[in-house]
């Protein structure tokens, strides 16, 4: 093929800017005037069906990813009712919306074209006012009244599209894969521009609906301190303020200076907060793990719903994640954890392990084992993570005939191998939950309280069941900093049982 092309090469050059000049009048012809943002902007290779069709068709995806929608019908028809008050004031208010929780600890929020809205339970815990959760719904709802997804899909196409169509002219594979890497990138995620615009929108839409347009700054700001604090716990202090949790948003103190200037020019009468209202809405609130999707407790991962649990080597951190339970260690060890179906059930632990799971592995010291009542097999080898070499050992349980549980430990080659012994004592505490001991666990939850005379923030954030960084913790949830003061009758939150 590349001969053929090379032999053609000469006749098609002279055609470059004719092609050049077929683009242009596409994208010109692509371009329409958005009431929303007063704008032209190139959307015409995605219509409004097709962004409906694209919405339906990635909304089951989505909420498998996060873990499903969040199971209390209060909460979602609560914030429901905000967004569709939020969307009756917008251009597209004749267009349906809808609005759902996740079941996701994550502080997020998203929006898929054709105007399906998520937040999750993580994002409802953080913030303290009606107005806030308004502001977040107001951003997302600006991203698909601004046709972002719509934008980010035609310049893809003509991009990918214009660099197929220059490889195939100079004969060149490469150069073709090149330009589809750097359009990809180039377009990748909601543009710096974008996100400023679905502020913008968002401020906007908030004091049409009587909310206060500042709470957009205020979550902005309780944002940043979740992130900070989550870094600083997990030792990675001065990164938290980079990029919050939206990926591929601009960084969080630009977003809130922005915010709070065109906010203030939107802000000249009183506007509704509704703190106490929104406090009393989500006092029970799930906070931190599911136990549907298993919860961390300090070293300890346990799993109430398939009743299991285990406890990861000394200083180790563990997240828990959808797909899978990980650590790390200061040292640079990890550990994941998984699960895994077996294809062929008539192999043992030890077959499973070598042709299924690592066929390209070489292993070593591969032997057979009892791992409290259940068959299971280790063995240990050398793998390689982003071009470094590494010790690891692999250890599988088998839980049911069709299914096992699978630890993998990894230790760099340059630490000393005596993390391995504490690998496969590790793998030796996974056990099965018994029926009360997996009806003990409970969830921890968003505990509404009203301060009493003479209290102060460390005596109530005492009364958190977290472990450490209890004040600091009382501080973001409760949107203060470490000067703000509390008085009697005030709401505040908590983490509880």
């Amino acid at each position: 093929m590349l001969i053929k092309f090379n032999l053609f090469k000469p006749f098609f050059i002279p055609f470059i800017p004719l092609f050049a000049a077929v683009f242009l009048v596409a994208s010109m012809s692509g371009c329409s005037l958005n009431p929303a943002t007063g704008e032209r902007s190139f959307t015409g290779l995605l219509s409004t069906e097709d962004e409906k069709r694209i919405g339906a068709e990635e909304h089951p995806k989505l909420v498998q990813a996060f873990g499903g929608l969040y199971d209390d019908e209060k909460i979602q028809a609560y914030v429901r009712s905000i967004g569709k008050l939020v969307h009756a004031t917008t251009e597209m208010n004749d267009t349906p919306f809808q609005f759902f929780v996740l079941d996701s600890p994550v502080v997020n929020a998203f929006a898929l074209p054709g105007g399906y809205i998520y937040v999750t339970r993580g994002l409802l815990a953080l913030a303290n006012d009606e107005a806030e959760l308004a502001g977040v719904l107001a951003h997302e709802i600006g991203h698909v009244t601004a046709r972002h997804s719509a934008q980010r899909y035609s310049r893809d196409l003509v991009v990918n599209l214009g660099t197929t169509i220059i490889g195939a002219v100079v004969g060149s594979q490469p150069i073709a894969e090149l330009g589809n890497i750097v359009g990809s990138a180039y377009i990748q995620g909601y543009s710096r521009e974008q996100e400023h615009q679905a502020d913008m929108l968002g401020v906007r839409y908030l004091a049409r609906a009587g909310y206060d347009p500042t709470a957009m700054s205020t979550f902005l700001n309780s944002m940043s301190a979740e992130s900070s604090l989550k870094h600083k716990i997990d030792g990675k202090i001065g990164e938290g303020n980079e990029y919050n949790l939206f990926s591929s948003h601009p960084r969080t103190a630009e977003r809130i200076v922005r915010s709070a200037n065109e906010a203030i020019k939107n802000n000249r009468d009183a506007r509704t907060r509704d703190r106490n209202l929104f406090l009393n809405k989500i006092d029970g609130l799930v906070w931190g793990d599911s136990l549907k999707q298993g919860s961390v407790k300090g070293r300890s991962f346990e799993h109430p719903y398939l009743r299991f649990n285990f406890v990861a080597p000394k200083d180790f951190k563990l997240k828990n994640t959808p797909s899978a339970v990980l650590g790390d260690h200061f040292s640079g060890a990890t550990l994941r954890f998984d699960g895994d179906y077996i294809q062929n059930e008539k192999l043992n632990t030890q077959d499973y392990m070598r042709i299924e799971w690592l066929p390209e592995v070489k292993l070593i010291k591969q032997e057979s084992l009892k791992i409290n009542g259940f068959d299971a097999a280790t063995a240990t080898g050398l793998i390689s993570i982003r071009g470094d070499w590494a010790n690891a050992r692999f250890v599988v349980i088998r839980w049911k005939k069709n299914y096992v549980y699978r630890f993998l430990f990894v230790n760099p080659v340059t630490k000393p191998p005596v993390m391995d012994n504490n690998f496969r004592d590790s793998a030796f505490s996974f056990r099965k939950l018994s029926n009360s001991e997996a009806q003990s666990i409970s969830y921890l939850r968003i505990k509404v309280l009203k301060v009493k005379h003479g209290q102060n923030k460390k005596e109530l954030a005492s009364r958190m069941e977290i472990e450490g960084n209890k004040l600091e913790w009382f501080n973001v949830l409760n949107g203060f900093n470490k000067k703000t003061g509390i008085k009697a009758d005030q709401l505040v939150k908590i983490i509880g049982r």
